[in-house]
Parts: C-alpha cells; sequence; structure tokens
C-alpha cells in the first residue's frame, strides 16, 4: 500500500476489523457476489471506510447494477479514493482504494448508467459502514 494519513500494523488492523473486513481492506480480498448486507440498501446516509471511517459514497450515488456488490456511479469526492492499476488474475482492472487508510474497497469499471457518470464503482460491502441520514 502507498503511503496513507491513517497507518497501523498488521496487528492492530487484525484486532479492529472483522477477519472479513481484514481479508477485503488489508489482503484485496472479494467477498461473495450477493452476499454483502449493503449490496440492496436503499436507504438514505453516507457509505464510509470501515478500516478508517472516512467518507467515500452517499446514497445519492447508489444505484443497482444487479453486480452483486454495491455500485455507485461516482464517490464522494474524487479525491477521497485513490485509483490503481490492477493486473491481477490474468486481467487489467481499476483497484478503488480509501486515500485515507490505503484500504482494498473494490474496483472501477466504465459500464455504469450512462445517463450519469458512465461508471460503476463495484464496492465491496464489508469494505463499507453505513450512517443512515437522520
Amino acid at each position: 500500500m502507498s503511503e496513507s494519513p491513517v497507518q497501523k500494523t498488521d496487528a492492530e488492523w487484525k484486532k479492529e476489523l472483522t477477519a472479513e473486513q481484514y481479508h477485503v481492506l488489508r489482503e484485496a480480498g472479494t467477498e461473495r457476489p450477493y452476499s454483502g448486507v449493503l449490496t440492496d440498501n436503499q436507504a438514505p446516509g453516507i457509505y464510509r471506510c470501515a478500516g478508517c471511517g472516512a467518507e467515500l459514497f452517499t446514497s445519492e450515488n447508489k444505484y443497482h447494477s444487479g453486480c452483486g456488490w454495491p455500485a455507485f456511479d461516482d464517490a464522494a469526492q474524487t479525491d477521497w479514493v485513490i485509483l490503481r492499476k490492477d493486473l491481477s488474475h490474468g486481467m487489467i482492472r481499476t483497484e478503488v482504494l480509501c486515500a485515507t487508510c490505503g484500504g482494498h474497497l473494490g474496483h472501477l469499471f466504465n459500464d455504469g448508467p450512462a445517463e450519469t457518470t458512465g461508471m460503476r464503482y463495484c464496492i465491496n460491502s464489508a469494505a463499507l459502514d453505513f450512517q443512515e441520514k437522520e
């Protein structure tokens, strides 16, 4: 991971995160499709990094893509996420990372809604905490 404002040891991350959160955020893992608690969430609110609490996405940019993971057409602020080329698994993809802690969130694809940004931030539920709007 690149240098991020939030720096913790592996032991600290393991103590603070669930096993699934650690696997996704710190080991660039992926949860099974349609298994995440936030995949079908339609409530208004803010999606924060499960590792550090940084605001990443809002319900205004969430849409149902049918991909099996929460999908957003844009980040809350473009500099709150880092985009990095991912050559793993024999593919060329764009990895999405939290700019605050460097945690792996998911991937960015260019098959999102044409009427907005055309982008699909495909994000693991385990990488997010949801704060419902009051």
